[in-house]
């Protein structure tokens, strides 16, 4: 063999050797690829699923958040309908009668305060517009101007939000 000859053959072995590597090297990114897209479809999904059940988680909080209130009114109601049916008993008392309504009352009062209800009475205090609805304005000489006076119904807040401003 001449030497030239020898030197082709050297450069085929040589190409054919890059060839190989770079088939290998091709090889290898294709499933560099197909497994970085498999991640990526696992991760689109696993983040749709989360989305799904946050969603649902969420609509089942808003569904049942009140259930630990009114199942706490449902006693109440029990309560009130016990002192119905007394107070349509033949020689029904007034006086048991407004015992009763008033231990119905201070039970309303203690699950609507459980539950970040707060009554308040503004009598006395500096007229607040963003807490109290004035129906009136009286002056008096018993009464500090911009204070109230009288209150006709009481107002409500749920944890330090006014729910129902007092009319004043």
């Amino acid at each position: 063999m001449t030497e030239a000859t020898e030197n082709i053959e050297q450069d085929n072995s040589d190409t054919v050797s890059e060839l190989d590597q770079l088939r290998a090297l091709l090889d290898e990114a294709l499933a560099q690829s197909a497994a970085a897209k498999d991640a990526q479809l696992r991760a689109v999904a696993d983040a749709e699923n989360t989305r799904r059940r946050l969603e649902r988680d969420a609509q089942s909080s808003i569904k049942y958040a009140t259930e630990k209130l009114v199942a706490e009114l449902v006693v109440v109601a029990d309560t009130l309908e016990f002192g119905l049916q007394a107070a349509a008993a033949p020689g029904a008392k007034v006086q048991a009668l407004a015992e009763g309504m008033d231990m119905t009352y201070k039970q309303l009062m203690a699950v609507l305060e459980k539950n970040g209800v707060k009554q308040e009475n503004p009598l006395g205090q500096k007229l607040n517009a963003s807490a109290h609805q004035a129906v009136s304005a009286v002056e008096s000489s018993e009464v500090a101007p911009n204070h109230v006076l009288s209150v006709m119904q009481k107002g409500n807040t749920l944890n330090g939000r006014v729910i129902r401003p007092a009319m004043v």
